[in-house]
């Protein structure tokens, strides 16, 4: 399941020098975007319910904010709704994690140590994104690319004075 266009690509001519033109694909994204403030563990636990709710149209998760933002926390939280039984921690050195809960079995990423993109196909990263299986990617940046076609839902984590605001962004394409 990917982002279905609801208009056609438009082509557009591109002159790249006297003598070239070639056509540019272009296809617009629109995304919703829901934002919350977290000032709590009790707060962080009201924003994993509602990721919950929308896994079953974006299953992959990209957990995005600065060192210390609060990403491995969100993750443990949304395992914990999950009812992980296991405790949920950081792949920094594994790289993924492996959950399993009633119905559901987690895939956790953090993928802060990866220098290339190509360092994804080693640990099967694609396998993962194609199982349908739920996808929690911490640093998700470095696979871009992998990432483009498939169903995610971005939160962007900012640290401020009074705790965390929450950015939920769903991409929807429209063109």
């Amino acid at each position: 399941m990917g982002l279905k266009p609801i208009f056609p690509d438009i082509s557009i001519p591109v002159r790249l020098s006297q003598r070239k033109t070639k056509s540019l694909i272009l296809r617009i994204f629109v995304g919703m975007q829901h934002l919350h403030n977290v000032n709590t563990l009790e707060d962080l636990r009201h924003l994993a319910k509602e990721i919950l709710l929308h896994l079953p149209q974006y299953p992959i998760v990209l957990l995005k904010g600065e060192l210390g933002a609060g990403k491995t926390t969100l993750a443990q939280m949304i395992c914990q709704q999950l009812e992980v039984n296991e405790p949920v921690t950081s792949p920094t050195y594994t790289l993924v994690n492996e959950y399993i809960s009633s119905g559901h079995k987690i895939y956790h990423f953090d993928l802060y140590r990866l220098e290339k993109e190509t360092e994804l196909e080693g640990i099967g990263f694609t396998e993962y994104l194609d199982s349908g299986n739920i996808c929690l990617i911490e640093w998700p940046e470095i696979a871009a690319s992998y990432l483009a076609d498939q169903p995610v839902l971005e939160v962007i984590i900012h640290k401020n004075e009074m705790g965390r605001e929450v950015e939920l962004n769903y991409p929807t394409q429209i063109a």
